[in-house]
């Protein structure tokens, strides 16, 4: 294995951000996604383009995989041309995706059978953190295959924690998840309050941004979308994965979370409407054209 050989599989609206920042830090980047053309740009940076998560695992040190639902994750890992066919003994695995925390678990159950480290590190922050390596990355999995991945994983973040065994990571992610959604709602809710009392809206945020009010989709989701502009750092589709990730996790304990259960009926509604490739700030556009 060559120390300064990592694969990258993904190179979406995150992933391709991602991988950049590996690139730029000096590392050897094989990477891989499903459509060549999402890394063309990656590929003009230096990356190495793989054929496969096979491919893209073989003699690299570390493996990164950042790619949108947890059977594609399952795919990557376990297919017929998937990384354990073909990553070796004592390589780095690390899921970055939103996913399972039981398919988390699961990974490093075989991981473990081949003498590979394997961790689960969703991430936070969307399309601006990746972009300025600013992400908050949550991480499950051993204590000392952490601090290894660590160096990796500043290239890409700042807020990097490990929060205990292997689906931890993922648990955390669920936390986020849960808080952005009561979250969003709030903030589309406010705004279509505003619209209604003939308020302007900008000033509307000036003041509430900075108060008790604040939030990060409060400072950054909310002005774009005053502005119309509902592009995707998140999108609505991957929210709502994510969504029933937490739903059935939750039902798994036997806890009940009503705001969450609302919020999803509310994204699969803007998602029937033909919201599914939107940022996730477009809920406030449902709201203001009245959908809700």
């Amino acid at each position: 294995m060559d120390e300064r050989t990592i694969g990258f599989i993904g190179a979406g609206v995150m992933g391709k951000s991602m991988a950049g920042h590996l690139v730029a830090a000096g590392y050897r980047v094989q990477v891989h996604s499903r459509t060549r053309a999402k890394a063309e740009a990656l590929l003009e940076q230096g990356a190495v383009w793989a054929e496969s998560p096979a491919e893209a695992a073989e003699g690299a040190t570390m493996v990164v995989t950042m790619v949108g639902y947890p059977e594609d994750v399952e795919e990557c890992y376990f297919g017929a041309k998937g990384i354990f066919t073909n990553v070796e003994s004592g390589a780095l695995l690390l899921d970055m995706t939103t996913s399972s925390p039981l398919l988390a678990r699961k990974i490093d159950a075989h991981g473990r059978e081949l003498g590979v480290s394997c961790l689960d590190a969703p991430v936070s922050g969307g399309d601006i953190g990746a972009r300025d390596a600013t992400l908050s990355i949550m991480v499950g999995g051993e204590e000392v295959a952490y601090q290894r991945a660590l160096p990796i994983l500043e290239c890409l973040g700042k807020n990097i924690v490990w929060q205990g065994e292997a689906g931890a990571g993922q648990h955390t992610k669920m936390c986020n998840q849960i808080t952005n959604a009561a979250g969003m709602l709030g903030v589309a809710e406010s705004l279509a309050y505003a619209s209604k009392a003939g308020l302007d809206m900008e000033k509307v945020l000036q003041s509430i941004s900075s108060g008790a009010a604040g939030s990060w989709a409060l400072s950054n989701l909310a002005p774009r979308a005053l502005k119309g502009d509902y592009a995707p750092g998140f999108y609505v589709k991957h929210y709502l994965k994510d969504m029933r990730i937490a739903l059935a996790s939750a039902e798994e304990m036997n806890l009940s979370l009503p705001a969450l259960t609302l919020a999803k009926r509310l994204y699969d509604d803007l998602s029937a409407d033909g919201g599914g490739d939107d940022g996730t700030h477009a809920i406030v556009r449902h709201y203001l054209e009245g959908k809700v």
